[in-house]
């Protein structure tokens, strides 16, 4: 058995697709659309083959099944399942942001350049993935900063700087964010992305509500779980939701013009943001319960309706 990463040439080939649902192949993946055998389905594409590099490497990796999984759960969910999980995700595909396409850190140094080519990641990373997960310190200067990141944003969570509101009727969680998760300048939506492990650490429910301190007002930005991109089966299904109504509803009450309430997919969770005519987070003036109480309101009454 060999690895080839995907292309045309092999179109018409008998294969094993792992994490896709290209045609003409056995699939191993959780992306929607999949057709992989029912009794070995799982939540992340490594739990059903335990990764390319597990595909290949048979028996050999199910010694380290547990932080295979942590990582690819990092990695796929951007969840905390555990310290070096994570940081074995950072080394292997960059930061805890699922938006993150700056490539892969330790693919990088292994080139000796800055290069984000997926197919010629894989060739260079297979190679060490085992030393990755198994020796985790040894790449402490590619995960450092991007953890310290993740660690500052879990700190401000511990210490209530951070928090949460549920709102159990409408399974939706208020995330409130403080300025220094970002760092002594505050956020920035040109240079910052959300702290998606943190969030999904601590967030409950089937949508989540970011407000975060922007320039005397707040930027806002709604996400569905992180996880919610792929098919699943011990995670819920999530549901997409129509916010036309909610974001009609918004757009009356935000008195500045500096942006609009808009549906948003341009990320694999995302489903609304508060933005610019370039799609960045612009500044809001509505407070954080406001657009709670709104936001809420409008999933309830959803609910309500669809039930009927």
């Amino acid at each position: 058995m060999r690895f080839e990463f995907y292309s045309d040439a092999i179109a018409d080939v008998p294969k094993l697709s792992v994490d896709g649902t290209v045609d003409n192949a056995i699939h191993f993946s959780h992306w929607n659309g999949n057709k992989t055998p029912a009794q070995v389905k799982a939540d992340t594409s490594t739990e059903i083959v335990l990764s390319v590099w597990t595909m290949l490497n048979g028996e050999h990796a199910l010694a380290l099944r547990d932080e295979l999984i942590a990582a690819a759960e990092a990695g796929d969910f951007s969840e905390f399942s555990s310290v070096d999980g994570v940081r074995a995700s950072i080394v292997i595909q960059g930061s805890d942001s699922p938006i993150d396409k700056s490539g892969s850190p330790l693919a990088q140094q292994l080139a000796g350049k800055d290069f984000n080519d997926e197919s010629r990641n894989y060739d260079l990373v297979l190679p060490h993935v085992e030393r990755v997960l198994t020796r985790t310190d040894e790449f402490e200067p590619l995960w450092r900063d991007s953890w310290a990141r993740v660690e500052r944003a879990l700190d401000s969570f511990a210490k209530g700087a951070s928090h949460i509101e549920v709102f159990e009727d409408a399974k939706l969680s208020l995330v409130t964010l403080a300025p220094e998760v970002f760092g002594p300048s505050g956020f920035d939506p040109a240079q910052h992305a959300a702290p998606f492990a943190a969030i999904s650490h601590h967030a409950l429910g089937e949508l989540f509500l970011i407000a975060t301190p922007l320039n005397q007002g707040w930027s806002y930005r709604l996400d569905y779980p992180y996880y919610s991109w792929a098919e699943t089966i011990v995670r819920p299904r999530i549901a997409r939701r129509d916010l036309t109504a909610l974001m009609s509803r918004l757009n009356e009450l935000e008195t500045n013009d500096a942006g609009t309430w808009r549906m948003d997919s341009s990320e694999l969770a995302s489903a609304a943001k508060f933005s610019d005519e370039n799609g960045k987070l612009a500044v809001a003036s509505l407070p954080p319960d406001v657009v709670a109480s709104q936001v809420r309101n409008g999933l309830v009454e959803s609910t309500a309706a669809t039930s009927r």
